[in-house]
This record gives C-alpha cells, structure tokens and sequence, in this order.
C-alpha cells in the first residue's frame, strides 16, 4: 500500500497547492526571452530519447538564450554527454526512490515539456520545477490539473508518430515550425575507436557487417531466437562474405550469445561467422557500430531508432506495436518493415504469456531474407 499511498497523497497536496497558485502566466511570453530556464523530460528508453531529441533541437532554436535541462534515463548519459542543444543532462529513473531528491534538485524553470515520461512522476516533477507553464501531450491522464494544456484532453489513439508527438509539444510550448525530424546523437570518438580496435582484432575492417538485435523491451517484440538463426544461415547460403554482429544490452548477452554460437556452428571452417557486441562495447559505441553495418535486422527497439539516426537501412519487424507511431521516422524508402497481424484479443502487450510470440513468430524467415537482401543490392547500387 506505500506506493499508492505516496502518490494519493502527492495528488492530494498537488491539487490544492494549484487551486492556490496565482502566479501569472501570459501566453505572449512563449517563444520569447522571457523563458529563461526550460525543463525538458524525455527520461525512459534509448527509441523514446531518440525521438525526443528534434524536439530538444526546435526547443534550442527557439530559445537560444535559455538554460535547457533535458531530464534523461541514467541508463543513457553516457550516450546523450556532449548533446548539442541541452545544457545539462539530469539522470532520473522515473521511480519514486528518485522523486523528491529529484523535485529538490529540479527549481527555477519557467517552461516545462514532457516529450516522453512515466506518471505518475513526470507532471509532478515537472510541477515542482516551478515552471509557470507545463506542456505533455497526450493530457488525458489524472495529473492533467497540473498542464498548461488541459484541453483538449488527446489519447494516444489521437497521435501521429512518436517524434511529430515530441513535435506537437514543443509547438505547443512556443517552438514554431516546420521542425527538422531527423534524430541527433552525439559523436563519440572513443566509441569510434573502439569499435575500430574491435574489427581490426577480429579481422574485420573491411567485412560486411549484418547487425542482428533479436532483444527489445519486452517479450512481445522480439523475433524468436531461431529464426534469426536460420535467416543469418540463409543470407551466409547467398553470400558467404557476410559477418553477422549480434547487438543487445548487457542483459541480453545470454540470449546473444545462444544466436552468435548457432550461426559459427554453420562454419565448416571454423571462421568466425558472429561476433556478439552486448555486454562487450558500451553504449557510447554503439553508433559507430550500427553506421559500420549495412543493415540491422531487429524488431521495435531503441537500435532500430539509432540505426536510423546514423544512416544505416534497417529490417524491422512489428506486430504487437504499429510502426506507424514507433517504426522508423523517417528515410523511409531506406527502410523495410514487415508488419503481422496481433493474434490475441486483448494483446496483452507487456505481460505476453508466450516465450515465442505468436503475432512475431507469424513473420517468416523467407520474407526478411528477402528484404535484407533487397536493402544490400540497395546499398552495392551505385544510385
């Protein structure tokens, strides 16, 4: 009961400390140098942090002389140090162990924007900063007392693609258009060299690399093990140059390394076909990794996002998630996503019961071989 009790409590107090709060609050001040201190939350997973950051761009175009605070995963600063158009990067993990030395921390901005946050934290965190003006969409949740933008109260069944939704809240909070959408992430050369050093040592600088991620945030998303296993055999039947790097968080290098071992077994040589990045390179060079490849093979992950980001054409597999709101953004003729139809009814989405999912198993090894090898004669084409 302590954690319902917390946030009981906190909406309790919240509302009648907004009931009392008469501070003014002219919309003539969006987009001027009157916003001199900005709040920006985008703290959950690499995709979602990914899509934030057009956002963080028109937000720092628009104010150019403010001190903008990007409220990020801890998990991701050291991807996101050195972001061009933030000031500080404030590491929150959207749990309550977090909250109040957070909302402590976090005083004296004028603009709030929630581009993507879990509650029952992001408003009130954003309502404690002191900003005069908080803006999130979609607003139709229960702290929507706190926004700027009460209404009208939008779902997620009313937005577009992720990235034009981080879009939309800027827009709202004074950032005027047309917005570029294309994703930033900072360049690392540590990472670079890493990565680097890694294929020298394996004797692979000048390989075609195939990316494999067959983790993602939840069961629901991924591709069974196995048939990223037979795809890889099928493309090495095709083209027997091809070296396969199997990305993932360090969580997931058990289930990378079953895939690598299965793909090295095909080897009557005893080349090495596989190499497994998770848990071995840190994220900071996970770019340069992704840029080396000529495709990633994945489902709705934060690396299918980052693969865009940095110019590589990914397969991408949906079925539970529609890739019109989470699929790649943008480059699309680059891209090739297969999407099935959800076989369960209701999708139980994060609490998937199958350790293989049916809806991601009804994607064929047949059809992504194809597609891989459609976007590789893409890249060996001198157009």
């Amino acid at each position: 009961m302590r954690l319902p009790f917390i946030e009981w409590s906190l909406r309790h107090w919240l509302w009648h400390r907004k009931r009392l709060d008469q501070r003014p609050r002219r919309s003539d001040e969006l987009g001027t140098s009157a916003i001199r201190r900005i709040l920006a939350i985008s703290c959950t997973a690499l995709g979602d942090s990914l899509l934030s950051t057009p956002a963080l761009h028109a937000l720092r175009r628009t104010y150019q002389g403010a001190h903008i605070t990007w409220v990020i995963h801890p998990s991701l600063v050291e991807l996101f140090e050195g972001f061009p158009h933030v000031d500080e990067l404030f590491p929150f993990d959207n749990r309550w162990a977090g909250f109040f030395a957070a909302a402590k921390r976090l005083r004296g901005y004028d603009l709030a924007v929630i581009l993507h946050g879990n509650e029952p934290q992001a408003t009130p965190l954003a309502y404690l900063s002191g900003a005069r003006y908080i803006f999130k969409l979609p607003n139709d949740n229960e702290w929507n007392f706190l926004l700027t933008n009460q209404t009208p109260r939008l779902g997620w069944q009313e937005m577009g693609h992720g990235l034009d939704q981080r879009l939309e809240v800027v827009r709202l909070a004074g950032a005027p258009g047309p917005f570029d959408r294309r994703m930033i992430v900072p360049r690392h050369e540590d990472g670079e060299r890493l990565v680097e050093e890694r294929l020298q040592r394996l004797g692979w600088q000048h390989a075609r690399l195939v990316a494999l991620q067959p983790g993602a945030s939840t069961n629901s998303r991924r591709w069974p093990a196995g048939r990223f296993v037979e795809a890889a055999q099928r493309l090495l039947v095709a083209n027997g140059a091809l070296k396969f790097v199997i990305t993932g968080s360090p969580r997931e290098r058990e289930l990378c390394m079953r895939i690598a071992e299965a793909i090295n077994a095909s080897s009557a040589t005893k080349r090495l076909l596989a190499w497994v990045s998770a848990g071995d390179l840190p994220l900071r060079a996970l770019p340069a990794l992704l840029n080396r490849a000529q495709v990633l093979i994945t489902g709705d992950t934060g690396p299918m996002h980052l693969a865009v980001a940095v110019g590589t054409p990914v397969v991408a597999l949906f079925a539970v998630s529609n890739p019109a709101r989470s699929g790649p953004a943008y480059d699309l003729g680059r891209h090739v996503v297969i999407r099935k139809w959800r076989t369960c009814d209701p999708c139980l989405s994060k609490r998937c019961p199958y350790a293989e999912p049916l809806c991601m198993n009804n994607i064929q090894v047949d059809e992504v071989v194809t597609a891989t090898q459609q976007v590789l004669r893409q890249h060996d084409s001198p157009n």
